[in-house]
């Protein structure tokens, strides 16, 4: 039998300030700059996003935070893949941080648009030249016959692309500008949630939302409300 722990320790570990800050953002980028620094799992910028397919099914999957601003995060993708043509038929998504070593979680949701075309450049030109030849050849979600297949595929891109791979292999700076299909997603904060693990589940949760008005940017933010949630 499991023994409870004594209500002296309900309330021990990390737990959200008790007047909360009017924006989350601060906590969300501490807890997030924290998981970085201290490299406790492979992939710190780690996010399951959710999304809803053009039939109105949901879908999720990890994707990796490229970019934060006060006002949203980044990812980059296929604009032609699943994910991509379930955000061109419903501009909105959630996200999910969970670091389970701190016990922290983050939780996002809001709308989504496309990143500046610059931005994406920008990022696209900063990866290693294998990701950004397999970024061409990649129809992203589309079925293919087998795994021989796709490595075939990737090196008649690279052909195709006049990529030397003999230079490339051997560290020499190669250009691949980005393709048409791929590029980043901002997605907007509208309600934020920031969680604390807590002894016997008595976690700290509270939740903060806003509204968006469109801009000619993005979306023009209204002012946070915030609430302590039960959990």
């Amino acid at each position: 039998m499991t023994k409870s722990p004594p209500l002296g320790e309900l309330g021990r570990g990390e737990t959200l300030p008790d007047h909360l800050p009017k924006s989350p953002v601060g906590i969300f980028r501490a807890w997030f700059d924290d998981a970085q620094a201290r490299k406790l799992q492979p992939n710190p910028n780690a996010m399951t996003i959710a999304t809803i397919d053009p039939d109105g099914r949901p879908s999720a999957r990890v994707v990796l935070c490229k970019g934060m601003a006060d006002d949203y995060v980044v990812f980059y993708t296929n604009y032609q893949g699943r994910k991509g043509r379930a955000l061109e038929a419903h501009p909105r998504a959630a996200v999910v941080f969970h670091w389970d070593q701190f016990d922290r979680q983050v939780r996002i949701e809001g709308p989504v648009v496309r990143s500046p075309a610059g931005e994406s450049d920008a990022y696209f030109h900063s990866r290693r030249w294998e990701s950004r030849v397999g970024a061409w050849a990649s129809d992203q979600t589309e079925p293919i016959e087998s795994r021989e297949a796709l490595i075939n595929k990737v090196r008649h891109t690279a052909d195709r692309l006049g990529v030397d791979l003999a230079a490339a292999v051997g560290g020499q700076p190669i250009e691949i500008d980005r393709p048409p299909h791929w590029g980043g997603y901002r997605l907007w904060f509208e309600r934020v949630e920031l969680w604390c693990g807590g002894i016997g589940r008595v976690h700290d949760r509270a939740a903060w939302s806003r509204s968006l008005s469109p801009a000619a940017d993005g979306f023009k933010p209204g002012h946070w409300s915030s609430t302590r949630l039960q959990p």
